[in-house]
């Protein structure tokens, strides 16, 4: 009986997986089609094209040798954040709730930590521009610049990238941290039962002015503009995802948008006490927050330009006071 009870937990929690991975691959193709392309008044691509056709297509491409001192690990870092989001997922079910070093807030915030973490990885061990080694300036003896330090595109994105896990992504973990003002507990078990006995956490005024901090968090997490300054176009190109091709390029687009339902499910856990239950309406509700996130985002980012230093500081600032204002009014 106990081992039919561990089959059938583990057998709907894949299938929860499975349905949330499918949804969002159109949820990139939104974004574009249905926000960014109406606002800038452009046709716009096909819904499916950046999260399935994009994807399919580089699974087919060539791929490059890149040079890096660990090139093993260089390559599976989109793989690892692929396997770190599907972990976030599962430990936001409700079949993860009886694992509690699975399903608590440590667990999710050391979760997004990896995936942050992997961003500073790919730019550190990238030593290539375009797949081509420039070994700029020359070495020999004699050489005129042969004490000049030799740098990378992808160590200004590796070093900004760094930059954003250090105090960049902090609201969000704040905004995470708010609901426990209520639950008085990091479960997320302890978390949901709390706001289905006593309404969403959404709905307090600790909680709203948390949600607004949780966005803003979840623009900055998802390298979103105005927050993007670890892959602007202007000088970075694509960050460090630029030496990426072929299947690591599909896997890093199939993540983006996988990563972006998953933020949206865990707001519905931590705010609205929802989690992700694929045999009821709760996964319908999660999908919906998912989109009215997206939604939010791309209306944002669509009139934004990339927030340099002196922009970006004082609103991550003025965030985290929102923050730890949030958390101070629900301990009162």
């Amino acid at each position: 009986m106990f081992s039919n009870v561990i089959i059938y937990s583990v057998i709907t929690a894949a299938i929860t997986v499975i349905v949330c991975f499918i949804v969002s691959t159109l949820l990139p193709g939104i974004e574009r089609k249905y926000i960014h392309a109406r606002i800038q008044q452009r046709i716009g691509p096909l819904v499916i094209s950046p999260g399935i056709l994009a994807p399919i297509k580089f699974m087919f491409k060539e791929n490059v040798k890149v040079e890096s001192p660990v090139p093993g690990l260089y390559k599976a870092l989109p793989i690892i954040c692929f396997i770190v989001v599907t972990c976030l997922l599962i430990a936001l079910t409700p079949q993860a709730f009886a694992i509690p070093a699975l399903s608590s807030l440590v667990a999710i915030v050391g979760l997004l930590k990896v995936e942050e973490i992997c961003y500073v990885l790919m730019g550190a061990l990238s030593k290539s521009v375009m797949s081509v080694r420039m070994p700029f300036p020359d070495q020999i003896k004699g050489a005129a610049h042969n004490n000049s330090n030799r740098s990378f595109i992808e160590d200004i994105s590796s070093r900004r990238s760094l930059r954003m896990i250090t105090y960049g992504s902090f609201p969000l973990y704040l905004a995470l941290f708010a609901p426990i003002t209520q639950s008085r507990s990091i479960f997320l078990a302890d978390i949901v039962a709390y706001q289905q006995a006593h309404g969403p956490y959404l709905f307090t005024v600790s909680g709203a002015i948390a949600a607004i901090v949780f966005f803003i968090g979840y623009m900055i997490i998802l390298n979103e503009y105005p927050f993007s300054i670890i892959k602007a176009k202007s000088d970075v190109i694509e960050g460090p995802y630029m030496e990426y091709a072929s299947k690591y390029r599909a896997i890093v687009y199939l993540t983006r948008g996988f990563f972006m339902l998953v933020l949206g499910v865990l707001f519905s856990v931590l705010f609205l006490g929802i989690p992700p239950v694929i045999t009821s309406v709760n996964i319908l509700i999660n999908i919906l927050v998912a989109l009215v996130l997206v939604f939010m985002m791309g209306i944002m980012s669509a009139f934004s330009p990339v927030f340099t230093n002196r922009q970006l500081l004082p609103t991550i600032l003025g965030t985290t006071l929102l923050g730890i204002l949030a958390i101070a009014l629900g301990v009162l």
